[in-house]
């Protein structure tokens, strides 16, 4: 079957699929901040963007369903990319944005079950772990960026009242998910504060559960009780008098015995 072995193909290629789940993340966060918005800029961070789209797929498709699952939206999320920077129309950029934002939420549910599963941490799921707290950014980035194509004038960009472009809508979802708050971008209407709150108790809980997670895998020593001990039963215990030591031989009666 054609997706059970694409599938197949990307798990062959993406071996370490948080790992490199995480590694795009950081990818399009540094793409997204260094790179001038030109055409060519433009053209750098779609390729980064691609690039995360497929790592996504790769990471969410351990089985067939969710890998048709999340191909069927990160393909009309492209699509509706493209067209929408082709024809400079903001309708089907919004509707790319949906499609990713409904895929990064698939994302962000499957890499918290896979790392809060009560298995063995292992360094796989480490960077699951990383990549769901920057995935959680990059979502609410789509959330506001969707907010201010809905509600118009919702954001306040250095004391002007605007819309935000998507390397602003990163930097303030960042910002809001590590509970900075530089001030510079602020929500303005009531549509984005309550997406604001909902991610800053997000990452709040997120951190709060991922510590605990993680101090459960290493329990202290005194929870490391023997079974044996345990189930023994607690009355007195006989107590074995000691052995008397044999008396010394006499040399006398040792030559005799000899004899």
């Amino acid at each position: 079957m054609a997706i059970v072995s694409a599938r197949d193909a990307l798990s062959r290629i993406f071996y370490q699929r948080c790992f490199w789940l995480f590694a795009a993340l950081v990818a399009l966060i540094g793409v997204v901040s260094f790179v001038p918005p030109t055409d060519h800029g433009r053209l750098v961070v779609n390729a980064v963007n691609m690039f995360l789209l497929i790592a996504t797929v790769a990471a969410v498709g351990r089985t067939t369903l969710s890998f048709v699952i999340a191909l069927l939206l990160a393909m009309p999320a492209v699509w509706f990319q493209y067209t929408g920077l082709w024809l400079d129309d903001d309708r089907q950029l919004a509707l790319s944005w949906i499609f990713s934002a409904s895929l990064y939420f698939i994302t962000t549910v499957y890499l918290l079950r896979y790392v809060f599963h009560p298995t063995v941490m292992t360094q796989d799921k480490l960077f699951g772990a990383a990549a769901a707290y920057l995935m959680i950014g990059v979502l609410w980035a789509y959330n506001y960026a969707i907010v201010g194509f809905l509600y118009p004038q919702s954001f306040m960009i250095v004391g002007q009242a605007g819309r935000l472009v998507y390397a602003d809508a990163l930097y303030l979802s960042m910002t809001v998910l590590t509970s900075t708050g530089f001030g510079d971008i602020a929500p303005l209407t009531r549509q984005a504060r309550g997406v604001c709150i909902i991610e800053q108790i997000t990452g709040a809980l997120f951190v709060a559960i991922l510590i605990a997670r993680l101090a459960g895998v290493y329990p202290p020593k005194e929870s490391y009780i023997d079974d044996a001990s345990e189930n023994a039963p607690t009355g007195p215990r006989r107590v074995r008098a000691p052995r008397a030591a044999a008396a010394p031989v006499a040399p006398a009666q040792r030559d005799m015995s000899e004899q």
